[in-house]
């Protein structure tokens, strides 16, 4: 069993930048894929950044060059460093890993972007 926390988010003004934090359980999570989802109201959820086991990263078009993900196996956290912050990003985020053929969820945390 992997639990996931998340904490980072909040409001936030167009423009402006927020970095989410993902702290996870577990010996092995330099074995883990880490990755952040969203889910805004009335949508569904979607990938937005992954961060593979080896470091690979694939991210949504619509955060391309603005959100990086990154790691530190040594503390067991994943980032998502959200830059350059439009409406359209305000949702729901979730941190997620994929490990032996599992999926783990933590609670989500809250982004909201508004002047």
């Amino acid at each position: 069993q992997v639990q996931l926390v998340e904490s980072g988010g909040g409001l936030v003004q167009p423009g402006g930048s927020l970095r989410l934090s993902c702290a996870a359980s577990g010996s092995i999570f330099r074995f883990y894929d880490m990755g952040w989802y969203r889910q805004a109201p009335g949508k569904q959820r979607e990938l937005v950044a992954v961060m593979t086991s080896g470091g690979s990263t694939n991210y949504a078009d619509s955060v391309k060059g603005r959100f990086t993900i990154s790691r530190d196996n040594a503390k067991n956290w994943v980032y998502l460093q959200m830059n350059s912050l439009k409406p359209e990003d305000t949702a729901v985020y979730y941190c997620n890993a994929e490990v032996v053929k599992a999926s783990y969820w933590g609670q989500g945390t809250q982004v909201t972007v508004s002047s």
